[in-house]
C-alpha cells in the first residue's frame, strides 16, 4: 500500500511523514492555505531520502511553469489536479520524471482515466482539499491500467474501510492528518499509515520492492 502525505508546508512535517513510513510527500503550488514556494520546498526536498517520491501539486497551470517549478523545487513528480487534457499531461510528462493525474470520482475524466497516459491516477472528491468523502465504489468505474491512488476526506478513522472497499494501489491524505491547516499531527500520521497498510490485501512493499524505484530517477 503506497501512502502519500500531502499538503506539507515545513521540514519537520516532511521528516515526520518519512519517519512514519510514508512513500511520498506532496507540496501544494496551487492556490491553497497550504501553498508553498519552490525555494522553500527545495530546502526541504534536498534533506529527504532518495527513495521518497516528492510531488508538486498544480491546478490548471501552464506546462512550462509546472516543469520549471518541479525542477527548481527539486521534486520528482508533478500532480495535475485540474482540468488538464491528455495533451497537456503529455507535455508535462515530457519534462517531469513522474506525473500523477488527479480526477474527480464519477466524472468523465475518471471514466477515461487510462487515456492520460500516466502511471498513477489519483481519484478525489469534487472539491479537492476540502476533506470531503465521496462514494468509494465509484473507483470501480475507472478503466484498468494506471495505479489508483484514493484521496478525498480520508482520515485515520475511515482509511481502513476505504482500502477494504475500494482496494486502491495507494492512498493520499492531507487535512485528515492535521492539527491545524498546514500542520501535521504526528499521532494521526502514524495511525493513518499503520491502519491503511493493515487493511491492504497485500503486505507493504519496501522502497526497493515498489513497482517504481524513485531513487533510480536521480
Amino acid at each position: 500500500m503506497f501512502v502519500k502525505i500531502c499538503g506539507i508546508t515545513n521540514e519537520d512535517d516532511a521528516l515526520l511523514a518519512v519517519a512514519m513510513g510514508a512513500d511520498a510527500v506532496g507540496f501544494v503550488f496551487a492556490p491553497s492555505s497550504r501553498q508553498v514556494a519552490a525555494s522553500h520546498v527545495y530546502d526541504i526536498t534536498r534533506r529527504l531520502p532518495p527513495e521518497i517520491l516528492t510531488v508538486g501539486v498544480f491546478r490548471d497551470e501552464h506546462p512550462s511553469r509546472v516543469i520549471d517549478t518541479v525542477n527548481r523545487a527539486g521534486l520528482k513528480a508533478a500532480q495535475l489536479h485540474g482540468h488538464e487534457s491528455p495533451e497537456i499531461v503529455a507535455e508535462v510528462a515530457a519534462g517531469v520524471r513522474r506525473v500523477i493525474k488527479a480526477v474527480v470520482a464519477g466524472s468523465d475524466d475518471a471514466l477515461m482515466a487510462h487515456t492520460f497516459g500516466t502511471e498513477m491516477i489519483l481519484v478525489d472528491a469534487p472539491t479537492p482539499g476540502a476533506g470531503l468523502v465521496f462514494d468509494w465504489s465509484l473507483v470501480e468505474d475507472i478503466a484498468a491500467g494506471p495505479n489508483i491512488i484514493l484521496a478525498g476526506g480520508l482520515t485515520p478513522e475511515n482509511v481502513a474501510d476505504a482500502v477494504r472497499l475500494a482496494r486502491p494501489w495507494g492512498v493520499d491524505v492531507s487535512s485528515g492528518v492535521e492539527r491545524s491547516p498546514g500542520k501535521k499531527d504526528a499521532l494521526k500520521v502514524k495511525a493513518f499509515i499503520e491502519l491503511a497498510r493493515a487493511a491492504a490485501p497485500q503486505p507493504h512493499l519496501g522502497p526497493d520492492e515498489l513497482p517504481y524505484d524513485w531513487a533510480d530517477d536521480e
